[in-house]
């Protein structure tokens, strides 16, 4: 049984073990950082076992009117595939449903994860912002390499 609930409070070494498993080394070097970016997010659901095991979380910046930027979506590795990352992401999408964006950031198809990411987000109805007649821009990200 997976249990997603709300979460405003987090524990450091938990939330190392979940970002390690997936290998988002940047985040990792700081994780008071990350500790912090989640107790200041919009929102942070997590998805746990009945033992209280972490197994996934996702987090959102939105003004909870018009935007909603998915921040983070991430299951650990040793569990994809079985609809943990699927639950999350429709969480939000029902809780976001009154909002005209809904946003995300993943790899891009060229590299490792980009087939596999975009193959599970078109899956659950995303497209890309190009499809949509709209471009996204950001400043160049540091540390590109690694997420």
């Amino acid at each position: 049984m997976v249990i997603i609930a709300q979460e405003t409070s987090f524990d450091e070494a938990e939330i190392y073990g979940l970002y390690d498993s997936v290998g988002w080394d940047v985040w990792t070097r700081d994780i008071v950082r990350v500790c912090r970016g989640l107790v200041n997010s919009h929102l942070v659901i997590t998805a746990r076992d009945e033992s209280g095991k972490l197994l996934g979380l996702a987090r959102t910046v939105s003004d909870d009117e018009i935007v909603c930027y998915v921040q983070e979506l991430l299951v650990n590795a040793d569990l994809h595939g079985q609809g943990i990352g699927r639950r999350l992401l429709e969480h939000l999408k029902d809780r976001y449903a009154h909002c005209r964006y809904f946003v995300l950031t993943t790899d891009h198809e060229s590299t490792p994860d980009g087939p596999a990411n975009h193959s599970f987000y078109r899956r659950l109805g995303l497209i890309q912002h190009h499809e949509q007649g709209l471009s996204a821009f950001g400043l160049p990200v540091r540390n590109a390499q690694s997420r």
